[in-house]
């Protein structure tokens, strides 16, 4: 859909802008990313919590393909030349954030796979061990990583989702607030994931080994 928002753009205009440049690379990896590490997408609240049904498939085969274009769809009738410096820091907002995104998310998919036996940024990785007690009774084993950016911050990972929804505004200038519209709904959307998470693990009665490495953010639970 953006390539054939670009082509557009080049009928209408006879050239694309380096606008429309920077949201078909930076939204391309973004694109690219999720099918190279489909099997951790697996493993996501998405998935692992919400399930198969109306939410995610109306979301996908129509809110998505609206949604996460619309810079795109923006550009083509209100085509947006950007200035170097402006570019260039949009680029960079969107690969850090990317780099954020994507480190986060593998620590912690590196972590799950490993049972902790793995390096985090060169280090044996912190954790908290602890037992809790589900809703059907169940009593179950977890180990919590709290080392590289999952010690900085809880979700770190919508840090940088947030960095690179934000530079796919940014490309568009400050025209017109439309554009902006995908990072105010990317805001509300990761945090009301954050609070169904709070929600999910406060409904869990946990129980913190005396063996567990505790760092210094101990309301990690």
């Amino acid at each position: 859909i953006n390539l054939s928002f670009a082509a557009k753009q080049r009928e209408l205009h006879s050239h694309v802008t380096n606008a429309m440049v920077l949201v078909n690379v930076l939204q391309a990896i973004y694109v690219i990313d999720f099918f190279w590490n489909e099997t951790w997408y697996l493993k996501t609240i998405d998935i692992c919590h919400d399930h198969f049904g109306w939410y995610l498939g109306w979301g996908d085969c129509v809110w998505l393909p609206y949604l996460y274009t619309l810079q795109g769809l923006y550009l083509v009738y209100h085509p947006v030349q950007l200035s170097t410096p402006h570019a260039v820091g949009v680029l960079l907002l969107g690969l850090v954030g990317y780099y954020i995104f994507r480190v986060a998310n593998h620590q912690k998919d590196l972590f799950r796979r490993t049972d902790g036996r793995c390096l985090i940024w060169g280090r044996k990785p912190k954790v908290i061990e602890c037992s809790y007690t589900s809703a059907d009774g169940q009593r179950h084993h977890s180990k919590l990583l709290v080392s590289g950016f999952w010690g900085v911050a809880r979700h770190f990972n919508y840090v940088g989702d947030l960095m690179g929804s934000l530079a796919y505004c940014l490309a568009c200038g400050g025209g017109h607030l439309l554009p902006y519209f995908y990072i105010i709904y990317m805001a509300i959307l990761l945090t009301h994931r954050c609070l169904r998470d709070e929600h999910r693990c406060a409904s869990k009665e946990f129980r913190v080994s005396s063996t567990a490495v505790l760092p210094a953010q101990t309301d990690f639970l």
